[in-house]
């Protein structure tokens, strides 16, 4: 009988059988099921939109706490959850858990155990971003390099397979993306010299199936665009979670900068850093490529979120991808091939004039053009971090617009003589040791800005002004909200249409996480995770003194009226 009883329980909170089976057929579906959050992005196109309406601009005002739950953590929390018929799924550094997603109640727990070394010799950031669900297993990366399966009902490990290593100076943060029945998973070190890549395995027994580095060696198509025929080129890491088109069956994924920083060492285009490439997923193969920074100076590395729509552009349909990138320019791309439609400044840019709509290329400022020739100082916007960074944007379809965590930062900027550089191997530091760079904070506040885009012009309709920027993913729903979170520790929602603040919640940490939102039982739930970290609080930022350093998991639904 009591076994009985326990199956019945085990159904009822959906942690057991074909509950956690997840197949191609429900990752396509992923957006139309919004009582489960089985990707990262929210679905495959990436556009972090929500159907659910009860919690809207009439009723916001009644969100309130139904849950936290302690992460147990001093680290940056960043991850986004995933919900599967109920229970939720939440990823920290050194740590899985599973939770009762209604209350919070932990289900299991596997820790990470990585050798202590390795959080000394990785690059930015002792973070992990998220998971993926599949057939009954949930994949994450490890920071250590390895890549890691877990019975998604018990959180037992079925298998932990080696990616890169940390001597190398290879970090892994990023969620996997599942796409035609294969794993496949980026890496970080673009800042120590590291040969960027990107993985595909295989979900049952982790084999890997194809590796494609995104830096060519001598004789490979691209080689030519560095010195030496690529015979030592660097950069190009693959840190962020591309997205997926199932119908055209391509997967677009972002590449970081050349390394180091410094371009008077690698003149040329340095293909193919800072670019998106769309790949298929069963080989690797690349289809296409299209590179936003050519011999990049900046650090204005390509990873930040490539979302899917289907918009109107010049009187006809679209397929698109889009994305505001680091540099400061807010692209779209036809999807099917590359074709660049539309290439617009979404925040101060002095670096590049604009983008040649008949070559694709930036044309590149008067200023910039010194720091390529020469050892020059110069200002230039934006700064190293972008004009937005890591944190994903969301695309609302019904409004047409994008949602960006923008910085109003610029930089003093100047690179150092070749000559004191000298030849880099993996594992050793090639970033803002190779460049002098101090930031610029014109008029003091605000910092940042939360901007709707339109993708294709780059104009905001409105933006709303934060004292320090935000360096949390944002999330637009039906009910005409925009969720994000502050770095002093709110979670804000506003108005899609105005940007006007309509409520918020203050948590224990600055916010740095993704929020989502879904369903259960007839009941809307916002979920994110707080706990400050990431690169940007290494700032002189007056705002953020006294944040506390604890991570920790919240849930809101409405409240009685």
């Amino acid at each position: 009988m009591k076994r009985v009883h326990l199956l019945a329980a085990l159904l009822s909170a959906g942690i057991c059988g074909s509950a956690t089976a997840q197949t191609d057929r429900d990752l396509k579906n992923a957006a139309k099921t919004p009582d489960r959050i089985l990707t990262y992005g929210m679905s495959y196109s990436h556009q972090r939109f929500s159907p659910l309406i009860q919690i809207n601009r009439e009723s916001v005002s009644r969100l309130a706490p139904a849950w936290s739950y302690s992460l147990d953590s001093d680290k940056g929390e960043e991850s986004q959850p995933l919900v599967m018929n109920g229970v939720m799924y939440i990823t920290s550094h050194d740590k899985t858990v599973a939770l009762d997603a209604a209350r919070g109640k932990e289900l299991w727990k596997t820790m990470v155990v990585y050798p202590p070394e390795t959080v000394k010799t990785v690059c930015c950031g002792i973070v992990n971003r998220g998971a993926a669900l599949y057939e009954g297993k949930l994949f994450r990366t490890l920071l250590d390099g390895r890549v890691q399966a877990l019975d998604a009902k018990t959180g037992k490990e079925l298998w932990t397979v080696r990616s890169g290593d940390p001597k190398d100076g290879v970090a892994m943060t990023g969620a996997p993306l599942i796409a035609n029945g294969v794993v496949i998973v980026g890496m970080a070190g673009a800042e120590f010299s590291v040969r960027g890549y990107i993985d595909g395995y295989d979900p049952a027994t982790g084999k890997r199936l194809w590796r494609h580095y995104t830096i060519p060696r001598p004789g490979e198509p691209g080689a030519n665009s560095w010195p030496d025929n690529a015979a030592k080129a660097s950069g190009g890491s693959t840190w962020t979670t591309g997205s997926y088109d199932p119908d055209l069956d391509l997967v677009y994924w972002g590449t970081a900068n050349p390394s180091p920083w410094n371009p008077l060492e690698r003149k040329g285009d340095n293909l193919y850093t800072d670019s998106i490439l769309a790949l298929r997923p069963k080989t690797g193969e690349v289809v296409w490529y299209y590179q936003t920074s050519p011999n990049d100076p900046f650090d204005h590395d390509n990873v930040n979120a490539l979302v899917l729509a289907d918009i109107t552009v010049g009187g006809q349909p679209r397929k698109v991808v889009m994305q505001a990138a680091r540099n400061g320019f807010f692209y779209v791309l036809d999807r099917s091939n590359g074709r660049l439609l539309a290439a617009n400044k979404y925040v101060k840019v002095t670096w590049a004039d604009r983008v040649d709509m008949k070559t694709g290329r930036p044309v590149w400022s008067e200023s910039t053009k010194q720091i390529l020739d020469h050892v020059a100082h110069i200002q230039t916007w934006p700064f190293i971090a972008g004009g937005t960074n890591w944190f994903p944007m969301s695309f609302s379809p019904q409004t047409g617009l994008a949602y960006v965590n923008t910085f109003n930062i610029g930089a003093e900027y100047e690179p150092l003589p070749v000559d004191k550089l000298g030849d880099l191997a993996p594992g050793e530091r090639s970033g803002g040791n190779t460049v002098k760079v101090s930031n610029i904070y014109a008029g003091g506040e605000p910092r940042g800005y939360l901007k709707a885009i339109d993708p294709l012009t780059g104009q905001a309709k409105w933006q709303t002004g934060f004292k320090s920027p935000n360096y949390s993913g944002t999330l637009v729903t039906a009910g005409g909200l925009v969720f994000t979170g502050e770095l002093t520790g709110e979670l804000v929602a506003l108005d899609a249409d105005t940007g006007k603040i309509l409520w918020q919640f203050k948590t224990p940490s600055g916010i740095i996480g993704q929020p989502v939102s879904w369903e259960k039982d007839g009941e809307q739930y916002v979920t994110v995770t707080s706990g400050i970290g990431g690169v940007y609080i290494r700032q002189p930022d007056p705002n953020l003194r006294g944040v506390a350093h604890v991570g920790s998991l919240w849930t809101f639904k409405l409240g009685k009226q």
